[in-house]
């Protein structure tokens, strides 16, 4: 079994006042573009959110399969190392690929990818460039909850912070050249950058 979590639970301040969420993205929730896309290479999908969003992301994942759990934050504004451990458990894989909300273009091979180079491990994380993305990667839900909540304890807030304590592979550019597409990293974060990406949308 896979699971797939998508963590939600952020304010995105530079949108403005709307869910960035469930904002429009050529006429789908941008939250169910990364959930259609999840669902290609997972057993079960599991989005994280806030208590206040929770409403608005049932409605927008009503038509996506497999139909997502929401799991809520109980202690809401913790940043995404905390989303993470909510969202991981509410899963009952052993293996979870995480992928943030806003990454409409997330690659379903390369996650594919990411679960192979993730067994036997405790993560396989992408690292195309100088930073590494732990927002769309892949853990082993137990040890990886327990990392994270030893982090959080600590009082860290970076999501590569648990990496420190995990066995955990790193994909490196050449690996993410070979098996990614180039815009799966991409995240939006503004209302133009949702306009333009629209628009490749629309040209496909």
């Amino acid at each position: 079994m896979r699971a797939g979590v998508i963590i939600a639970g952020g304010r995105s301040t530079r949108f403005g006042e709307q869910d960035k969420a469930v904002a429009d993205l050529a006429g789908t929730p941008v939250v169910c573009r990364v959930a259609d896309r999840l669902g290609q290479v997972v057993d079960e999908l599991v989005v994280n959110c806030r208590p206040d969003q929770r409403g608005a992301i049932e409605e927008a994942l009503r038509t996506v399969d497999p139909v997502p759990t929401v799991a809520e934050d109980p202690e809401p504004d913790r940043g995404p190392m905390a989303g993470l451990v909510t969202g991981l458990r509410a899963v009952d894989s052993e293996y979870a690929a995480a992928v943030a909300c806003d990454m409409p273009f997330v690659d379903p091979g390369f996650l594919d990818y990411l679960f192979e180079r993730a067994a036997g491990r405790d993560a396989a994380v992408p690292k195309p460039d100088e930073w590494v993305q732990p927002m769309q990667a892949v853990y082993r839900v137990e040890p990886t909850v327990a990392a994270c909540t030893a982090a959080l304890e600590r009082g860290e807030s970076r999501v590569v912070a648990p990496l420190a304590t995990l066995e955990h592979v790193v994909v490196g550019p050449e690996g993410v050249r070979e098996h990614a597409t180039p815009a799966t990293f991409e995240n939006l974060n503004t209302r133009a950058e949702f306009e333009a990406a629209a628009e490749r949308l629309h040209g496909e």
